[in-house]
């Protein structure tokens, strides 16, 4: 089966030995990742009594808000990623990134544009609109309050904040393919379908 840009499916794998989904790029659609164990927990036989299914859906209609957004601005190539490709029982969010034009994004339009179809105006990147959330140490986007999903965007060259085991500051695509705790690479969801 292929998607988006001739990418060909790898179908998702099963979590390795740490909990994580082993390093690649797996594309599914959303009603696929619904139906995914990424939502409905290892197949692998293992009792989670705790795998929160209802949670990780809710996330999941949350990132269909924000990609029908995304969608209807001519982004088409998103990537999800985060606590949400692991074990966790209850991840916190799901993390993220999508491509964009990169002057569409500097000149301050894409934001604009997003913002006149989300009736919360959660599209911001400015930390300044970051606010605390009891039981975080980290104060969060708006987007993070309202929907509990975080995405970024990305054009070459943009850099993420997130750095590598060296100290240099990674692009999405790099930072985001690797677990913040350990920094060992990991796989990442492509929402497919979006063309």
């Amino acid at each position: 089966m292929k998607y988006d840009n001739n990418i060909t499916v790898t179908p998702l794998p099963e979590f390795d030995a740490d909990g994580l989904l082993p390093p690649g790029d797996y594309v599914l659609t959303l009603d696929e990742l619904r139906e995914s164990p990424l939502v409905l927990g290892p197949v692998d036989g293992t009792a989670r009594p705790n795998w929160d299914t209802e949670w990780r859906r809710h996330l999941v209609d949350n990132l269909g808000v924000l990609i029908d957004q995304l969608r209807a601005v001519e982004v088409t190539r998103v990537f999800v990623d985060g606590s949400f490709v692991e074990d966790k029982d209850h991840p916190n969010d799901i993390d993220g990134y999508f491509e964009c034009d990169l002057m569409h994004f500097v000149r301050g339009e894409l934001e604009r544009d997003l913002n006149l179809l989300d009736p919360q105006k959660v599209w911001t990147w400015d930390r300044a609109s970051r606010r605390p959330c009891r039981g975080y140490t980290k104060a969060q986007l708006p987007m993070w309050h309202a929907y509990r999903v975080e995405l970024y965007p990305h054009a070459p060259g943009l850099l993420s904040g997130l750095k590598d085991e060296f100290g240099n500051e990674l692009e999405f695509p790099a930072a985001f393919r690797r677990s913040r705790r350990e920094r060992r690479a990991r796989g990442i969801v492509q929402i497919g379908g979006l063309t």
